[in-house]
């Protein structure tokens, strides 16, 4: 019996890998509806979708720090970062503010009803996504500490490579 449990556990960690995202309609902090399949669209290169919130200590250390190579990773790897706020209606006014304050230069949506927080299996942020240029899943990691970012940094590398 416990064979097959950890069996199913690691065949439901390489359908959830090799995923597509689902096909959410969200907003970005200027109230325009975008399907997720289509933000998720970068002329073959891959993409982050990072999940955050703006109580999230954590979250902001991470993209602070992202934010900080991020121009040269667009530069090396062609990638487009979406952060996905999950902040909900009492906390999603100060979403805007943060990202002008920080000067974050990343597409921002907002899933103020955690629609896609929920069919992405996230728990709790920062969770991490990386996904190849025809929008597959490759890599998920939930939490950050310092220096995570040259982990991530790597997969994309390798999404970017088609390994």
């Amino acid at each position: 019996m416990k064979k097959h449990f950890i069996l199913v556990i690691a065949l439901l960690s390489v359908i959830t890998t090799f995923a597509q995202v689902p096909n959410i309609t969200l907003k970005d902090i200027n109230g325009k509806a975008v399907q997720l399949q289509d933000a998720v669209k970068n002329d073959g290169n891959p993409v982050i979708i990072d999940f955050w919130a703006t109580w999230c200590k954590p979250c902001i250390k991470e993209l602070k720090a992202i934010s900080d190579v991020y121009e040269d990773w667009q530069k090396e790897t062609g990638v487009k970062m979406i952060i996905v706020s999950i902040d909900d209606s009492r906390t999603t006014a100060n979403v805007r503010t943060l990202v002008n304050a920080q000067g974050w230069d990343f597409d921002v949506l907002l899933d103020v009803n955690s629609d896609l927080k929920r069919a992405m299996n996230v728990s709790n942020p920062p969770h991490t996504f990386v996904l190849d240029g025809k929008g597959k899943i490759v890599f998920q990691h939930n939490g950050y500490s310092e220096g995570s970012e040259e982990e991530l940094i790597d997969e994309v590398r390798k999404a970017k490579a088609g390994k």
